[in-house]
């Protein structure tokens, strides 16, 4: 199977080594409009045989056929391209978030639709077996209804130089500034939170946000300037009853990459929490209070750890549709549907009220 990557910025490496690990997939051809960047990513990952191209128009004119192609490229240019990719009748897999706002995520889709294409959206944290197995409890009804809900993505790479110096690399500058086409730490946090709260528990009826920036106004490194949010609090009301907090921070001293979930019902309860490496995420917590249920007495809510076996990734879901030309999840539609309430939260934050999802 024949595969092109777009863009070759800090993500982009992860697409290339998770397809090459997927029997009988190649990686024919990569581009980029930075030379440099196009070149070190061929070379740091020795792949000297695949094509490389300066414009996306140039790779798609000059190969011959493409089974799929991955998006890697920054957020404010995935519409551009996506539709150039769609257009010319290729599958696609894009990174997120799916797009900079909802409108052009529903462009996104439409097209998607129209060229009966294989589309997916890579919600990187679905694929932790862990989180799925918990997402089954939910539905089948073993907590109850839900009742309140608390999700938290905590990353510390403003705080701390686990991740790098980013006063000076340009993979981590870019994502604090909204010229460079970063929606801050809500477009790329946010936007895993999110889906991990929303496919959990159901869709949210209403939001109030609180965004925060911390640098201040005009504040400049070389040529970014540091105005897009730094973190984020939420209060949520979902479609069906539940309540519940989303936020997330880049100043979280004391975690490098860390998310959270909990959801309580009125049986029981769940929770999944993980450290950096989604294969972290393959154990949860599970609690139901059967005694109560059963004679009336208080229970000691003893939580049962579950071990949950490694489960497919995105890319290999990807492929796998190419294969059965059939589309999985997380697709396109589920990523609009995020984008959607990342909008509400901006919007939410700006006027100081509650919006209607």
């Amino acid at each position: 199977m024949k595969l092109g990557i777009v863009g070759t910025g800090n993500i982009s490496s992860r697409h290339l080594d998770e397809f090459q690990k997927i029997e009988n997939v190649k990686i024919e051809a990569v581009c980029d409009t930075n030379e440099k960047n196009l070149n070190k990513f061929i070379n740091n990952n020795k792949i000297n045989n695949t094509r490389g191209y300066s414009t996306l128009e140039e790779m798609l004119e000059k190969e011959e056929y493409f089974d799929g192609i991955s998006n890697t490229t920054p957020d404010k240019f995935h519409k551009e391209t996506t539709l150039k990719i769609l257009e010319k009748g290729y599958n696609i897999f894009c990174e997120k978030p799916l797009a900079e706002n909802y409108e052009d995520a529903k462009k996104m889709v439409e097209a998607a639709v129209s060229a009966e294409k294989i589309n997916m959206v890579n919600f990187t944290y679905r694929e932790s077996s862990a989180y799925q197995k918990l997402v089954e409890i939910i539905q089948s009804g073993d907590i109850g209804k839900p009742r309140h809900v608390s999700a938290c993505y905590y990353q510390s790479w403003l705080a701390s130089n686990k991740w790098g110096e980013w006063r000076e690399e340009d993979k981590w500058l870019w994502r604090l500034s909204t010229q460079h086409g970063s929606n801050g730490a809500l477009g790329d946090t946010g936007v895993h939170i999110f889906d991990f709260a929303v496919n959990a528990v159901g869709d949210i009826k209403e939001i109030f946000a609180d965004l925060k920036t911390y640098h201040d106004k005009g504040e400049k490194i070389k040529d970014y300037i540091l105005d897009a949010n730094d973190g984020f609090n939420s209060l949520v009301r979902f479609e069906n009853g539940a309540i519940g907090t989303v936020n997330a921070t880049r100043f979280a001293t004391g975690y490098k990459n860390r998310l959270e979930l909990r959801i309580f019902g009125d049986k029981g309860a769940v929770k999944i929490e993980f450290d950096d490496a989604i294969a972290e995420g393959n154990k949860f917590m599970f609690t139901k209070d059967t005694q109560r249920q059963l004679s009336g007495k208080e229970d000691n809510l003893k939580w049962e750890e579950i071990q949950c076996e490694p489960s497919q990734t995105n890319f290999e879901k990807f492929i796998e549709a190419i294969k059965n030309n059939k589309n999985d999840e997380p697709d396109f539609y589920r990523g609009a549907e995020i984008q959607n309430i990342l909008d509400k939260c901006f919007e939410s934050s700006e006027n100081g009220q509650w919006i209607d999802v």
